[in-house]
């Protein structure tokens, strides 16, 4: 059976659990766990992900106030230009301790709703321990941008033969307007038999 302290995103809590007032740092890399994004913009599987924190104890639970910075990959939405950068966000999150949920001591009860719009992860059974993995996932899934550009202007690709139109600015194709191809072939057809006649 896998021990909570076995997980490479424990983080050992032993020291400020029950203890309100008490706060642990926390400043490390984690890898990065699987299912963050996709192919055009996400966090690969096992890449450090730092986190810079603390969890400061209070009554019925550790609250978890960190920075946290990823290696994102990601690809122009507009160009397709594959694009590597490390991308942070902050994160508050509220680790209850599971031998207090169902107490009912109005005090407690004031705290935890301080709590409420917090996200919300469980302890070790023992309390000792908190996991990350299910907190950098989470974090990571909601913040990443969902059309990632490689510049606020970019121009994207020719719709014709795909060329950057950032690296070729001047670039265009003397095209014509398919909406008039039907009138022009009239045109050719009536002006054949003006000439036959």
């Amino acid at each position: 059976m896998a021990r909570p302290e076995d997980s490479a995103w424990a983080v050992s809590v032993a020291q400020v659990a029950s203890r309100p007032g008490q706060s642990s740092p926390v400043d490390a890399d984690f890898p990065a766990p699987s299912g963050i994004g996709d192919t055009i913009v996400g966090v690969t599987e096992g890449e450090p992900i730092h986190v810079n924190g603390a969890f400061d104890s209070i009554i019925d639970g550790l609250v978890f106030h960190a920075h946290i910075t990823a290696p994102v990959h990601a690809e122009c939405t507009r160009c397709l230009k594959p694009l590597q950068h490390d991308w942070g966000t902050d994160v508050t999150a509220f680790f209850p301790y599971s031998y207090k949920e169902d107490e009912t001591d109005d005090d407690t009860d004031i705290i935890a709703g301080e709590e409420e719009s917090e996200d919300t992860y469980p302890l070790s059974p023992d309390g000792c321990f908190a996991d990350l993995e299910a907190l950098l996932r989470d974090t990571f899934a909601e913040s990443l941008p969902l059309q990632p550009l490689c510049q606020p202007d970019c121009k994207g690709l020719c719709p014709q033969c795909g060329i950057n139109l950032n690296e070729h600015p001047e670039h265009k194709h003397d095209t014509t307007d398919i909406r008039f191809a039907a009138l022009a072939g009239l045109k050719e057809q009536l002006e054949r038999e003006t000439k036959d006649r």
